[in-house]
């Protein structure tokens, strides 16, 4: 006459009700049709509290000598199985532990406070992004008076990396928030900020705005005055911005291209137009360029940058306050008169 015994994967957890065979006997391949995986089973002797096992002969398990009772049956997997599911446990734990450091929030500087601004008025205007546990202003220890930065630090991760995916007006000043180089070296932040390229001028800020949110959290998008074909667009959240990047999207009918808005840098800072002081294009000794400085202190003198020198062959220099490469037999191999204006290294 076939019975019912309790049977849970492990101890703290529901039974179920696995119906037994005529001789009493359990089928194995009953148990592991409700436990896959499972190779038998073990119970907690009431007298010595200790686990014991259940024999299993050819795929039957029998019943301890007093029969299966009222006692919660307990399943036995092999060590393989535990061992690889002890394995993904700490693979979990140390995943976990990485993704808490890198969210952990960090002190950040607040870089071009006013004189005036105390530390009561600088915790007051953060405190609207989120919890703040630290507030620093550094001051001069003789005078006492502010050095124009101070140091701020959240109680979420959230909070802080609103407050760094932005500018802020503090006492009517622009002030720049940021994670300070660390002497240990601290790890560079990924960029939030994404550059679009080949926009049209009949684009708002809210087109690119709710275009992108369907991406992730935008927190700021801006445009440049006069336009100029391209804006930028700022995530909460850096992992969403660089996705984005190296692909084309439609909006409004017009293919925008989305790319870094990290510029460019040359390890020698030559040709780079965000580099102030440099000017020309770079080249080696088929194009101009050469390793002649084309700016720096000609640019700052001219307003414009004097271009890079000329190259042995090849394509010229630049011509003075342009950052454009010439072809050869400019006026600078002519022999043409230099304006006015220009400043020659000899």
């Amino acid at each position: 006459m076939s019975s019912y015994l309790q049977v849970a994967e492990d101890e703290g957890e529901e039974p179920i009700e696995l119906p037994t065979e005529d001789d009493s006997t359990l089928l194995l391949s009953t148990l592991s049709a409700q436990f896959p995986g499972t190779c038998g089973l073990k119970y907690r002797n009431p007298e010595s509290r200790t686990m014991r096992g259940v024999r299993l002969v050819e795929g039957r398990l029998h019943p301890p000598e007093n029969g299966w009772g009222n006692c919660v049956y307990y399943c036995v997997f092999p060590k393989e199985n535990k061992r690889k599911s002890d394995d993904h446990l700490e693979n979990s734990t140390a995943k976990t532990k990485r993704m808490e450091t890198k969210l952990k929030c960090s002190d950040l500087i607040v870089l071009g406070l006013p004189w005036k601004t105390t530390e009561q008025q600088l915790r007051e205007y953060f405190e609207s992004f989120g919890e703040v546990i630290m507030v620093q202003v550094k001051k001069d220890p003789k005078t006492g008076q502010s050095k124009g930065f101070g140091f701020i630090r959240f109680g979420s991760y959230e909070s802080q990396m609103r407050v760094l995916a932005q500018r802020h007006m503090i006492d009517g000043r622009w002030c720049d928030v940021k994670i300070p180089n660390s002497k240990e070296g601290h790890v560079q932040q990924v960029p939030c900020k994404v550059f679009v390229g080949r926009c049209t001028e009949d684009m708002q800020p809210d087109d690119l705005r709710e275009y992108f949110a369907k991406y992730g959290e935008v927190t700021d998008v801006f445009i440049p005055k006069p336009f100029r074909a391209f804006a930028f667009v700022t995530f909460l959240d850096p992992e969403v911005a660089q996705g984005l990047c190296g692909e084309d999207h439609i909006i409004k009918g017009i293919s925008v291209h989305v790319s870094n808005a990290a510029p460019k840098t040359d390890p020698n800072g030559f040709g780079n137009p965000g580099n102030a002081g440099f000017g020309g294009a770079p080249g080696g000794p088929q194009q101009g360029g050469g390793q002649a400085q084309g700016g720096g202190f000609l640019s700052w003198m001219n307003q414009g940058g004097g271009g890079g020198g000329g190259g042995d062959e090849g394509q010229g220099g630049g011509t003075p306050g342009s950052n454009n490469p010439q072809p050869p037999g400019t006026w600078s191999q002519r022999g043409n008169k230099q304006p006015d204006n220009f400043l020659k290294y000899e």
